[in-house]
């Protein structure tokens, strides 16, 4: 008789397109219950559910994460903690990070990171974070990249002279932390390219349209098939964020061979290394000598690109490896 499924609670702020990767990896070798955060309601589904689980798998060291940790270890159940960025964060200067915030929000990230069974970080510059801004000072946490289908995320349109960035981005601080402000700016100096910027919208919108050139198009929230077609037909993709882990946006592109261009700092650094072109945060002169470098670049740096990501980081890579772990954790 075949051994009944490990039942893993999946826990995250919302299904975005790297947690739904993930819970779909999940489903196709556990007993997967989903409950997503973003109302505080639902932390009471947590606390309800651990019981009945063997393990609670969360995305983001938040608050509902101490949660999820604390009944975990009540109940003898097993926890992983995926560190994506926000959650470890202190940056002030945009007003961006778990660490800026009121101390008992802090607490809470502090209690899940010190008690969770295994924590998982998608950049090695957030376990630095964790260090410096948590204080949690564990040996065993482990750089476990999200991971890239090549096979839909892949060239298929002739390149146009177009520059495009991606984001989720409805507040100022969004634009800040993301530098689509440096983004749209860096436009003026290219007045015949066409600069792109995708998921735009709200507040974030209305703040970057007072100074905004006539060579930038705004797009809100696209499906992954219209968004594929738009990194297939762009030649120039930029990060210029100012806190990233491993950006989702930027390795898609870059499968789709976008050469591509961005900020000097952890993620963003691990994805283009030496297949694209850098500039400093907030600086939107040499952001454009950047993205004329990239439109100029020969053609074979796009599909450097595009191995670098493949080769890195494979969605099956990311299967295994959370498979193997959670049957060990679980055993």
């Amino acid at each position: 008789m075949r051994a009944p499924l490990k039942k893993i609670l999946f826990v995250c702020p919302s299904l975005c397109s790297f947690a739904n990767k993930d819970l779909e990896i999940l489903k196709k070798d556990f007993d997967v219950k989903c409950i997503q955060c973003a109302k505080k309601i639902n932390w009471l589904k947590i606390i309800l559910n651990i019981p009945r689980i063997d393990l609670a798998y969360v995305w983001f060291a938040l608050e509902y994460a101490a949660i999820s940790v604390f009944f975990s270890k009540l109940f003898g159940k097993k926890s992983i903690i995926i560190v994506g960025g926000v959650d470890v964060a202190s940056a002030p200067e945009i007003n961006y990070g778990q660490f800026i915030l009121p101390w008992y929000r802090q607490a809470a990230t502090r209690l899940a990171l010190k008690y969770a069974d295994k924590i998982l970080v998608v950049d090695p510059g957030l376990i630095e974070d964790i260090f410096k801004n948590a204080k949690i000072n564990r040996t065993d946490i482990e750089y476990f990249p999200t991971g890239y289908d090549p096979k839909y995320w892949r060239p298929g349109r002739i390149k146009q002279n177009v520059v495009l960035t991606v984001c989720n981005a409805y507040t100022v601080g969004h634009v800040k932390l993301k530098g689509l402000d440096t983004f749209v700016k860096s436009a003026v100096y290219l007045p015949n390219i066409k600069f792109v910027v995708i998921g735009i919208r709200g507040e974030a919108k209305n703040y970057l349209s007072k100074i905004t050139p006539p060579n930038v198009d705004y797009i809100g929230f696209l499906p992954q098939d219209s968004l594929l077609a738009y990194y297939q037909s762009a030649k120039v993709y930029c990060q210029l964020s100012y806190h990233e882990g491993l950006p989702n946006a930027l390795c898609e592109a870059m499968l789709c061979e976008c050469v591509p261009v961005g900020t000097d700092i952890s993620g963003i650094k691990m994805a283009i290394n030496g297949t694209g072109f850098y500039a400093p945060y907030g600086d939107e002169k040499l952001t454009s000598e950047a993205v004329n470098n990239a439109l100029n670049a020969p053609v074979d740096l796009g599909k450097k690109a595009r191995e670098r990501i493949a080769n890195l980081f494979p969605i099956e890579k990311r299967g295994n490896g959370l498979i193997s772990l959670i049957r060990k954790l679980c055993s």
